[in-house]
């Protein structure tokens, strides 16, 4: 016999919370490393990317 798991659906709480952060301000960054030089500038820059909404930020340095 096969075991049976009980599957729970998440509260309208723990959905909302993680978006819900992000729009009043609160991202959580993290260094996105795909792309360093912007060759239309001509300069190093660091990207953000957001963990929760996927949001960038773009920094020259």
């Amino acid at each position: 016999m096969a075991q049976i798991l009980p599957f729970k659906k998440p509260t309208r709480k723990a959905r909302a919370r993680p978006v819900g952060l992000c729009q009043h301000g609160y991202h959580k960054w993290e260094i996105c490393k795909d792309k360093q030089f912007d060759v239309r500038r001509g300069m190093l820059v660091t990207v953000y990317r957001c963990r929760r909404c996927g949001t960038r930020k773009v920094e020259t340095t």
